[in-house]
C-alpha cells in the first residue's frame, strides 16, 4: 500500500533526495509512463530495441535528477503527470531518431531480434546508491555559481525569490539553470532512454 503523502510534501521531499518519497512517487506514476509508452510503441521493430520499462527508468531518473536540483515547479499532480508523459514521448522520438540513423537503423532488423536481451537489465530509479552516485555525478559538473541555484531551490525559494538574490530577471535564471542541466543530461547520458 502506498502511503498518502500530500502532493505539495512529496515534490519537496523528493527535491531533497528522499528515498521513500521518490519511491511513493514511482510507484503512482510508472504505470502511467508505461501506458503512454506502450501506446506509442507501435512498431515491432522499435519495440524489440526497447520496452516500455526502459523508457519509464530513463524518464525516471531524469525526472529525479532535476527535480532534486529544483527545475520543475509542479503544483499538482496532473502537472506532473503531463510532465512524465512529456518526457516520455521526447525519449521515444530521441531515440527512434538515434536507432534510424545510418548502419544503427531499426527498420533493418528482425523484429524478434534481441528479444531476450531487453528488460529487467538494469537497475531500478529508486535504488538509494545509484540515486545518491547520480546525483553527485550532476553535481560535481556544475559550477560553483551553477551549484547555487539548485541549493537555493532546496531551501523553498521559487525563481523569483532567487532572482532576486542573484541579481537577475526570474525567466532568465530559471532558463539559464534549464540549460545547464539539459547540459549536464547530455554529458551524463541521461537523454538516452538506454541512459
Amino acid at each position: 500500500m502506498v502511503p498518502v503523502i500530500e502532493f505539495e510534501e512529496l515534490i519537496r521531499r523528493v527535491r531533497r533526495g528522499d528515498h521513500e518519497a521518490a519511491r511513493v512517487l514511482v510507484e503512482q506514476y510508472e504505470s502511467v509512463i508505461r501506458r503512454v509508452v506502450r501506446f506509442r510503441l507501435t512498431d515491432p521493430r522499435l519495440r524489440a530495441a526497447f520496452d516500455s520499462m526502459d523508457v519509464c527508468r530513463s524518464v525516471l531518473g531524469s525526472f529525479f535528477v532535476r527535480a532534486a536540483n529544483g527545475e520543475y515547479e509542479l503544483d499538482e499532480p496532473g502537472q506532473l503527470s503531463r510532465l512524465l508523459v512529456g518526457i516520455a514521448r521526447n525519449k521515444l522520438v530521441t531515440h527512434a531518431r538515434k536507432l534510424g540513423a545510418d548502419k544503427r537503423d531499426y527498420r533493418r532488423t528482425d523484429a524478434g531480434a534481441d528479444q531476450d536481451a531487453l528488460a529487467g537489465q538494469s537497475p531500478s530509479p529508486s535504488r538509494h546508491a545509484a540515486a545518491k552516485e547520480l546525483l553527485e555525478a550532476v553535481r560535481g559538473r556544475l559550477t560553483a555559481e551553477e551549484r547555487e541555484l539548485p541549493e537555493m531551490r532546496q531551501q523553498g525559494l521559487d525563481w523569483a525569490e532567487i532572482a532576486g538574490r542573484v541579481g537577475d530577471n526570474p525567466v532568465a535564471v530559471r532558463k539559464r539553470f534549464s540549460r545547464t542541466m539539459d547540459r549536464v543530461a547530455r554529458e551524463l547520458g541521461l537523454d538516452d532512454p538506454d541512459g
